[in-house]
């Protein structure tokens, strides 16, 4: 009797055991795009967190996103991009011997970079990552999985070797830029009187570009505070603009604005709105066309390394321009001979005026956007949705360039010459990418 009982116990404890596994929820892998969108997600969020400078996250930005591509591409055997960049070595190439999981080399490539390129919130990172490499360990065998570790690694060596090499590290300790109070030159703007920010990022190692110089524009005009001149024009209509802004104005303003961190000021406190970069707002702007266009994994890679680039690129070539003229900021002129109460409708930021930087790099990233998809390609931009509670849609990638560019007059921080010069310069850095790269000239 009790060996019957225990013979019966175990027949329904296997059954049971059984039963169970059958009902648990499969763990489904991973879409490949759907990882690579999520990863430069990720990576936005922690920038915005950890607070970096608009030229530190496009760096932040452009080596991750090589780096994901490089492995991803053997996916369709789709060729190098490094290949056709300034100062990387070459890529390892995959074992033919050996079974690959791309996505998820792509990913250990890009964690890896990110990790090691300037990240500081590492342990947020790491949570994600354990949640994507706990997927990939559901659904690929071990040899398979531990190859393709290894192989984003080997990638990631690569990317890491020129990313040392780039001049970033030797720019920082750099005494503090402070400006000049000669007339017309840059000075520290309220309300908070910065420093100015990464006054010497004219000396990376760009990623197509001869020289920082390259694209180096004319000078602005003269300051000259007589009514009817060039400079005092300028000057003049930044502050009439402000003094009529609709609300149209005020949204497209308000949308663009993308300063990481504002200091707002209340009465006697003081408190920091963190917010999207400009640059990651192009990274979600390439997402958000990724997902409308249902690009392949390899596509989309390749869309995020591309712009990242022109992001990257551009921001070397506005920053040369920007602390070689050191031009003074609307603010300062206004206050200094028109109305010493006015403050512009968006904070300035804390560095010289010309050209625009957002003018610059929106207009770059558009460019080889259009390259990499079409003319005329509407589109929503729902990127800045969870930060600012805002959407917006366009006609093409050109005009929400031209309307990025022109936010900053109506914010008060950019004379018209600083935006229309700034997305002539923005133009040739995305033009040099289409051409180095996809153009293979």
């Amino acid at each position: 009797m009790k060996k019957n009982f225990r013979y019966m116990a175990s027949v329904f404890l296997l059954a049971s055991i059984i039963l169970f596994a059958c009902n648990q929820p499969e763990t489904k892998k991973l879409d490949s795009v759907d990882v690579l969108i999520n990863n430069e997600d990720q990576l936005t969020q922690i920038i915005i967190y950890d607070v970096f400078t608009p030229p530190v996250a496009s760096r932040i930005y452009v080596y991750s996103s090589i780096a994901a591509y490089e492995a991803i591409r053997h996916m369709d055997n789709s060729p190098s991009i490094s290949d056709k960049l300034n100062g990387f070595d070459k890529m390892p190439l995959p074992d033919p011997s050996k079974k690959y999981d791309y996505t998820l080399a792509a990913s250990e490539a890009f964690f890896k970079v990110a990790r090691n390129v300037k990240v500081f919130s590492v342990d947020s990172l790491k949570n994600y990552e354990k949640s994507v490499y706990d997927n990939y360990k559901a659904n690929l065998d071990e040899a398979t999985y531990n190859a393709s570790i290894a192989f984003g690694d080997t990638i990631a060596a690569v990317v890491l070797k020129r990313a040392k090499a780039d001049g970033y590290f030797a720019s920082r300790g750099k005494k503090k830029y402070l400006g000049s109070n000669e007339p017309g030159q840059w000075r520290p703007t309220p309300p908070d009187y910065l420093d100015g920010v990464e006054w010497c990022w004219n000396t990376m190692k760009p990623m197509v570009l001869d020289s920082a110089s390259q694209f180096a524009p004319v000078s602005p005009p003269k300051y000259d505070t007589k009514p009817g001149t060039p400079f005092y024009n300028l000057v003049k209509e930044v502050y009439d603009i402000d003094k009529n802004l609709t609300d149209e104005q005020k949204l497209i303003a308000k949308y663009w604005d993308d300063n990481p961190f504002v200091i707002e000021h209340s009465g006697h406190m003081v408190f920091g709105n963190k917010k999207i970069t400009p640059g990651g707002h192009w990274m979600g702007i390439a997402s958000q066309i990724i997902k409308q266009e249902k690009a392949s994994p390899v596509k989309a890679a390749q869309t995020f390394a591309l712009t990242s680039i022109a992001l990257y690129d551009g921001f070397i070539s506005c920053w040369d321009e920007k602390y070689r003229s050191s031009y003074v900021r609307p603010v300062t002129v206004i206050k200094d001979i028109m109305d010493k109460d006015w403050m512009p409708y968006l904070q300035t930021p804390p560095f010289p005026e010309y050209t625009s930087g957002h003018s610059t790099i929106t207009a770059s990233a558009a460019t080889v956007l259009t390259k990499l998809y079409r003319d005329n390609l509407a589109f929503e931009d729902s990127s800045d949705y969870k930060y600012i509670g805002l959407k917006r849609k366009f006609t093409s990638l050109s005009a929400a360039a031209e309307e990025c560019s022109m936010s900053r007059v109506y914010g008060g921080i950019h004379y018209t010459i600083s935006v229309n010069t700034g997305a002539a310069m923005g133009k040739q850095v995305g033009g040099l990418v289409v051409k180095k790269v996809l153009e293979n000239k």
